[in-house]
Parts: structure tokens; C-alpha cells; sequence
């Protein structure tokens, strides 16, 4: 068989496309990069309640999963009620980001994630957004847990209006992400995927030049930059231009099975 790789993949946009369909293809390649013997695991933005039922209905078990945008570790734990246990978390105190954005986006939602996954919120967010058991609370509440991530939403502004006015708040303590729409992920100063993958593939022993990543979203920059110095950063077919110009090959949309077109062109022998 080939050297093992680390197989890092996205959810959303990436393993999943936006109605949540997971296509049998991308499950039978998943299936086949497993029984090579790859390391196949999740890297995503989501919490760890919204990313344990993803993992088992692609029905891998990895030794490592990576949530919250680089904040929370899980490591395989066959004896723990949910099969893993928290390996890293990473949190910071949200309250003076909290208030540096409220200031310029005081009609924006807002939540913050706690190391436990979850997830306080004022204002609304999209259903399931948050993950079952989150609670809507007030301002103040917001501001006094510690979190592995914040999350801001601002349906009223454009994509481009959001991203200036985030650029011009100087967010220097914590590391930011905005997705697709106006939407804002806020994490721990330093971290994110690619900091938290670098770290499971130091532990698995797997060497840079054989790491795989896939993403579709600008919080896979940084983990698509990482994997493409030395190994392969591979960007979705619909991903913003600015996310495909940090990778070094770009496949098919989602919506077209590109993580399967990877997949299929991978061979046993090939080293």
C-alpha cells in the first residue's frame, strides 16, 4: 500500500454541501482512503456537538478530530460516551472583542462558544446555526465565559462592507475568519486549523510532504497554506478567489463531488 497521509477535510462546502447531503460517492471514496490506510480526519469550523454526527455519518474514526476553527482537539477515546474526549482547548476572554465590534456592528447577533460546545447567543442566528442546547441570553452574559470561539452575524451588510468593517476594528489579540456571507469567526490568538493540525500530525509521525488538505471557506486559508508548502492545499471549486490562491490544485465544487474526484485519483501504489 502507499505511506500513510493525513487526509484533513472541511465539512461544510467541502465533505457536505449546503443542504447537508452527503453523496454516496464521497462516501465510497472516504470508505476506500480509510481502507488504504490513510489517516482520514475533520477539520471544521463547527462545534463539537455539530461535528460528532457528521464523523459518524461519513463512518470514519479517526484518531484526531479538529473543531472550532483550531480552539478544540478531540482525541479517540473508545471509553468516553461520545467515542472522544477534549485533547486541546484553546479559550480567550471574549468580552473586549465583544464590545471593539459591538461598537462599529451594534445591530449584529452574537454568540460565544464555550469550552463545554456551548453556545450563548443574543439576537437570532439561522436554525441549528448554534447546535441543540444553545441558549439566547442577554448582552452582559455574553461577556463573562471564557470561549473557544465568537461568532458574529450581520445579514444587513454585504460580504464586502462586513470584511472592511472588520478589517478597520484591529482585532490584533484574537485570530478572525469571515465566511461566506456576513458572517465572523472569532478565535484564540494563533490559533487555528492548520495550528492545531500541525500538532496531530507531529504526534501521528505522518512528514509534512505527505498531508493532504481540502476546504472551500477563508477559515481554510490558513490550514490550505499549510498543507501546500510542503504537501497538497486543495481548494473547492466554488471557493472565493482568495481562498483558491493560497492552494496549489483546485478540484471540482462540491455540488460536483470534489472531494470524491481527489480521491479517485489516488492509488494504492503511488508513494
Amino acid at each position: 500500500m502507499s505511506e500513510r497521509w493525513l487526509i484533513a477535510l472541511d465539512i461544510d462546502g467541502t465533505v457536505m454541501s449546503e443542504d447537508g447531503t452527503i453523496t454516496d460517492d464521497v462516501l465510497d471514496q472516504i470508505e476506500r482512503m480509510v481502507e488504504i490506510g490513510h489517516e482520514v480526519m475533520i477539520a471544521t469550523g463547527r462545534s463539537v456537538a455539530m461535528t460528532l454526527p457528521v464523523v459518524n455519518r461519513l463512518g470514519i474514526t479517526p484518531d484526531y478530530i479538529v473543531c472550532s476553527n483550531g480552539a478544540i482537539t478531540l482525541k479517540r477515546d473508545p471509553n468516553a460516551p461520545v467515542g472522544y474526549t477534549p485533547d486541546v482547548v484553546e479559550t480567550f476572554q471574549p468580552r473586549e472583542v465583544l464590545t471593539t465590534i459591538r461598537a462599529s456592528l451594534g445591530d449584529a447577533n452574537y454568540a460565544v462558544e464555550d469550552e463545554d460546545g456551548l453556545s450563548r447567543y443574543t439576537g437570532a442566528f439561522p436554525e441549528g446555526a448554534l447546535g441543540a442546547g444553545s441558549q439566547k441570553v442577554e448582552w452582559d452574559d455574553l461577556l463573562t465565559h471564557r470561549a473557544t470561539r465568537v461568532v458574529v452575524i450581520s445579514p444587513e451588510h454585504a460580504i464586502e462592507d462586513f470584511l472592511d468593517v472588520v478589517e478597520q476594528m484591529g482585532l490584533h489579540k484574537v485570530s478572525y475568519n469571515v465566511g461566506w456571507t456576513a458572517w465572523l469567526d472569532i478565535a484564540p490568538d494563533g490559533v487555528n486549523k492548520s495550528t492545531a493540525l500541525e500538532r496531530v500530525r507531529s504526534i501521528l509521525d505522518i512528514p509534512r510532504e505527505r498531508v493532504l488538505a481540502m476546504g472551500d471557506g477563508r477559515n481554510d486559508i490558513e490550514m490550505l497554506t499549510w498543507a501546500a508548502e510542503f504537501g497538497r492545499g486543495i481548494a473547492m471549486g466554488q471557493a472565493p478567489d482568495v481562498v483558491k490562491d493560497v492552494a496549489n490544485e483546485v478540484t471540482a465544487t462540491d455540488l460536483d463531488d470534489g472531494v470524491a474526484r481527489i480521491f479517485e485519483a489516488i492509488s494504492p501504489e503511488v508513494k
